[in-house]
């Protein structure tokens, strides 16, 4: 039964009605039937993202990867030696099956450090030239650059050849070396490994002198030296330290002059150096 209010609503006056029963909510019933099956699927751009920060690319980079659009195949390296095998490669994999390296049965293997001459080895290209041939057959190309500089500043003052003395003044003097420039007590460096024959005064003009045969016909000199530092018989290597420059002998100041002799004759220094 019901009654008007003043504002025209209506009042119950009966029993107010029993309330529904609620239906208990099940935890077992997922909100979407497919929502866990969403789950387990990763998009692209999550699957790059993760790559990259799992090996090390960093986060932003493997988002700028993603934002791309790119699909990434990844490789993971094996611990263990790769090792070639004779099966075809699946497709995808980062490489193929490595073809066998043989060899014939008679190869000759050869180790020699002449055997294997390159640039940055220039004693081995002066040996294997000389081991092939005496010194008086090379021609000016090949010997070209075998010599090392006997100074670390090399600065011609007197070339190889015919000249005006600067001792008597007298022209037609013929000039058995170059002449470099180089304060007294400059080191000087052997061109060449060798071994020293000559290490002391020469009675001839070139006053304190040293004298390396590299072997097959070839030597250098080294002349008008304030002192040396090697004795006849020493071995020496390319660039070793042999001598002080100075200014010995028939000098008219501080110098290296430097002679290569082929078979026991003076040549153009410059064609070895």
């Amino acid at each position: 039964m019901t009654t008007q209010t003043a504002r025209g609503r209506r009042r119950s006056t009966g029993p107010a009605p029993e309330p529904r029963p609620g239906v208990a909510a099940s935890g077992d019933r997922p909100r979407d039937a497919h929502r866990n099956e969403r789950r387990g699927r990763r998009s692209p751009f999550r699957q790059v993202t993760e790559f990259a920060a799992a090996s090390g690319v960093g986060q932003k980079a493997g988002m700028a990867l993603a934002a791309t659009g790119l699909v990434l195949t990844v490789a993971v390296p094996a611990t263990g030696p790769v090792m070639a095998t004779s099966e075809a490669s699946p497709a995808g994999s980062v490489s193929a099956a490595q073809p066998d390296v043989t060899a014939a049965a008679g190869a000759k293997l050869d180790f020699n450090r002449t055997a294997v001459t390159t640039q940055g080895d220039p004693d081995g290209k002066l040996k294997q030239l000389l081991g092939a041939q005496s010194a008086g057959s090379i021609t000016r190309a090949a010997s070209s650059g075998s010599l090392g500089a006997p100074l670390e500043a090399m600065t011609t003052v007197s070339a190889f050849g015919l000249r005006v003395s600067p001792i008597t003044g007298g022209s037609g003097e013929f000039h058995r070396g170059q002449d470099f420039a180089a304060q007294c007590g400059t080191t000087v460096h052997a061109a060449a490994a060798g071994k020293v024959t000559f290490s002391g005064w020469h009675p001839y003009g070139g006053g304190n002198r040293v004298v390396i045969d590299h072997g097959n016909g070839l030597e250098t000199t080294y002349n008008h030296l304030s002192s040396s530092s090697v004795k006849v018989g020493q071995q020496v290597s390319r660039g070793d330290v042999v001598a002080m420059s100075g200014t010995t002998g028939a000098s008219t100041g501080c110098h290296l002059h430097f002679e290569v002799m082929v078979n026991g004759d003076v040549v153009d220094p410059t064609g070895w150096l």
